[in-house]
Parts: C-alpha cells; structure tokens; sequence
C-alpha cells in the first residue's frame, strides 16, 4: 500500500531524488519516465538493459529527453564485471590483472578509455572502481576485482582510475567502503563480519579509501559488512558511525555516498529494503541503489513512501534527506556540465577495437598481465585444434552467468576446429573421452579456492602430462602442467592473451 502524496511535493521529489533504481528492458518503461518527471534524479543501468552502444546511446537520450540533468549509472569495472559486453566479455582486463602489472599510467589509460566509451553512450555515473584490499585469498565476491593485497598497490592504482574516468566526465564510485577485502561471505548471500582491530582497519582496508578521497572520487559505495571495531551493531550501509564520523567527519568526505544493493540479503534479510533504506540515509547515505534484482515500479513506490513516512514520524530528520538529495544534484549538475563540454564520441565507433584512440588498450594490459611458467619439459606450442576443458565454479552474483570466459573461442580463431566442454566435478574420463588424441588445455578459475577442481587437474596431468592449465581467477595455487598462464582475470582479452601464448604467438 503507497501513501498518495502530491507529485509537486518537495519532501517527495527529494525520496524520489535519493533513488537509483533498476528496470527492465532496452527502452525506458513509462512508468520510470513519469518518476523521473516527478523528481527521480537517477537510473541504474545493468546487462539486461543493453545490447548495443547505438541502443544504448538511444536509451540514455530518451531518459535525457524526460530530464536533461538525470544520472545514469552502470555496474562496469571492466574485467569479469561487465555490462556494456555482458554478451561478448569486456574488452578490459579488470583490476587484478592491471595491479599485477603494477603500472598507473597503463591503469589510468584503460580507466579512460572505458570512460570515453561509457560518455559516449550517455552514462556519466560508473559504480567502479573497487577499492577493495583482497587481503584474504578465500574471498568469494572481490578476488580479481581487487587490484591486489596489498593496500600501498591497491590506493596506487585507484587513484589512477578515479584519474581516468573523471578526467572524461564519467563520475567514479569507488568501493566498496570501508573495505570488502576480508571476508569469506559475499554480502549478496549474507552478511559478513570483519572482526581486526581499529590499528588494521586503518592500515590496510581504509588506506585506498583515504587516497581516493584526496585524489576528488565524485562517489563512493558502502559495503554491507559488519565491522565490530567501528560498529557492532548495524553494517556499513546502516551505520552512523562509519559514514558520517568516519567517512565524512573523519576522511573530509563531502561526494555523494551511494548504498550498494539494497536488496542484498546482508541488509534485506535483517531489515528489509525500506527500513534499510530509511536507516542508510539517516546514517549518512546520499543515494539508495536498488535495482540489480527488484526492478519495478512497486519498489520504487515503496521506497519512496518509506522516506517520507519516515520524516513525518521524525525518524529520518527532514534536513538530511534535503541535504541527500542536494548532494545527488550536485553530482548530477557536474556530469551535465562535463556533458555539454563534448564529453565521449560517436558511440558505434566506441566499442570497436581500433576504431578510436586508445581503443586496443585493454589487449594490451590483457598481454602485459600473462603470467606464463613453463613445466619441466620443454613446451610445444600447438599447431592443431587441442579440447578446451574448462572447469567451472558457480560464479558470484556480481559477476553473473551471462558473461562468457575462457579461452575456447579465442583458440578456435586462431586453431580452427578447436572443441570445449564445461565440467563441475572431479572426474575426467569424460575430459579425456571427448578431448581422444586431442592435446587438452584446461581452464580453472580460482583453483585454489576448490578442492574438487585441484583433483581434477592433477589427475588430469598425470594421464596427460603435455596439459595446458590456464587460471583466469586469483593466480594462488603452484603453477601445474606443462605450460601454466595466469591471465589475472576472466574478461574476453584475457582469454585472448591466453590463447596467443597456447599457440606461441603472444608473451
């Protein structure tokens, strides 16, 4: 049930200004252009809204064309997180793999130029970059979105992509505050704890946080995570604590603070979406995401009627949704800026590598980033189709299961007739049925966060010792098999570096 309240209602306009939520489908739905003529001052933008730069571009002039000055924003770090090419695979390396490489100006290069290509679509806001410091190697949701483990790297690098995109007019969101890093449980799921002392926050989760801030980030994305030191009580998002006498108060903060998912079972298990998101902008929070799984009209009705309510009973003070919903259209009034200044290109030219400067950038971090160990024997390149066995874990649902990875296609591009199959279990006679005389290059993703895939592998090469291993997730375990690449990432130009070494033509 929503209160009906006046569309011309200024404490509704600023609820409606505070949202950024999701919807489905490739065109804007009638109902979102109507609360965006009512006052919603933003739109979040995930893979199933887009399949092409040119439908994309025509999306964000049709919301443009209901309000000039509204936020788009997207889920794009690039890497194994991407929207622009949920369908095809990023033409970026992520984080991890642009850490490993440990050269800013390259990281501040393929931050830019995916900026350049977000502007010329239209979107001005990107929830990137993570911040993170994946200081545990078990971490199921951050892994390769991190630039590393080591805090010194990670504040380094996340400057240089702040630097990259700003410097196009795409706002940064940098994430996830204060720090996703060391945790075993991703908050999609539930909620994680940090149980270290306020001596390690601050030496290690807080320290790309702080040079984000001086470096003039536009945004940044709470975390749902308990932190006990900081707050025993309530997670990130929810706490007065870390984003108003940390966040704002301590690290001089004075951006827009955006909620990660509200509907992430860390915060809607425990509190539901709206009381989550009337206590996220009572505890500092300027902008409330929602979208990535509840993405109609009823949530936004709901929210929206949950803040307002909220100030009538006095339990969220009418000053600081105001102040929320200022600091949303200020951000919003610096991307129009950056907008009307010619920010981005001709959006079909904006996705085609080599079209535009700058445009091979990601192939050649994506090469950069290989980390290629030879076995024992001598290693022949292949010259013949070989069996792609890639064996997969369930991914994580910011990565999603749309996005293909591996390096099968790259491989049948250059080694035609190449064959794949898919496997989730220990057993490789089918591996070594299908793949008959066939050399087998395997494919892993974080092989040493999963027992049962170590044992495939071994066994594996021990049948047939000329196995290619390539690891496209966290490069933790011992190198095996008689060629081992590391591509520091999933994305599609990883899987092409990768495949160029399997035929000897790459690093």
């Amino acid at each position: 049930m929503t209160t009906l309240v006046h569309a011309t209602d200024t404490l509704t306009r600023d609820a409606l200004t505070v949202l950024q939520p999701g919807f489905v489908g490739t065109t804007a739905p009638d109902w979102l252009l109507r609360r965006i003529g009512e006052g919603l001052s933003s739109v979040g933008l995930f893979g199933r809204n887009i399949v092409s730069p040119e439908q994309l571009a025509a999306l964000t002039a049709q919301l443009r064309a209901e309000r000039d000055d509204v936020l788009v924003a997207i889920d794009e770090e690039g890497g194994d997180v991407t929207r622009l090419e949920v369908k095809q695979g990023s033409s970026f390396p992520g984080n991890y793999a642009l850490g490993s490489v440990d050269d800013v100006e390259l990281t501040r290069a393929v931050a830019r130029e995916l900026g350049r290509r977000l502007a010329a679509c239209g979107v001005d806001l990107n929830w990137a970059p993570s911040a993170d410091v994946n200081s545990n190697a078990e971490n199921p949701v951050i892994g390769v979105r991190s630039f590393g483990p080591d805090p010194d790297l990670v504040a380094r690098h996340t400057v240089a992509y702040v630097d990259g995109l700003q410097g196009v007019g795409v706002a940064a969101c940098t994430k996830h505050f204060p720090g996703h890093g060391d945790t075993n449980v991703d908050s999609h799921d539930a909620l994680p704890r940090i149980d270290v002392d306020l001596a390690t926050l601050h030496a290690r989760e807080l320290v790309p946080f702080r040079a984000a801030v001086a470096a003039g980030t536009k945004a940044v994305m709470s975390a749902h995570i308990l932190l006990s030191a900081l707050d025993p009580h309530r997670p990130a998002t929810l706490s007065p604590q870390i984003l108003t006498g940390l966040l704002r108060q301590e690290l001089g903060f004075e951006g827009l603070i955006v909620t990660d998912g509200m509907e992430m079972q860390a915060v809607a298990a425990t509190y539901g979406i709206e009381r989550g998101s009337v206590l996220a902008i009572a505890a500092g929070a300027d902008a409330i995401c929602v979208g990535g799984g509840l993405c109609d009209e009823d949530t936004v009705l709901q929210l929206r009627d949950a803040l307002v309510n909220a100030v009538r009973t006095g339990e969220l003070p009418e000053e600081r949704l105001a102040d929320a919903a200022a600091r949303v259209r200020a951000l919003a009034s610096w991307t129009q800026a950056h907008r009307a200044r010619g920010a981005g290109s001709v959006p079909g030219a904006a996705v085609q590598e080599g079209t535009a400067p700058g445009a091979e950038i990601g192939l050649v971090a994506a090469r950069r980033a290989l980390k290629v160990t030879r076995g024992e024997r001598p290693y022949t390149p292949m010259t013949s189709a070989p069996y792609v066995a890639s064996f997969t874990p369930v991914a994580n649902f910011a990565v999603g299961d749309e996005t293909p990875w591996g390096i099968a296609a790259e491989l049948e591009r250059l080694l035609p007739g190449t064959e794949t199959g898919s496997y989730a279990d220990s057993s490789v006679d089918a591996v070594l049925t299908a793949a008959g005389e066939r050399r087998v290059v395997a494919v892993v993703r974080d092989l040493h966060r999963h027992p049962w895939m170590t044992a495939a592998v071994d066994a594996l090469i021990a049948a047939r010792p000329d196995t290619v291993v390539v690891e496209m997730g966290l490069n933790e375990a011992e190198p095996r098999g008689a060629l081992h690449i590391a591509t520091h990432g999933a994305a599609r130009v990883c899987g092409r570096a990768a495949a160029e070494a399997v035929v000897g033509t790459g690093a």
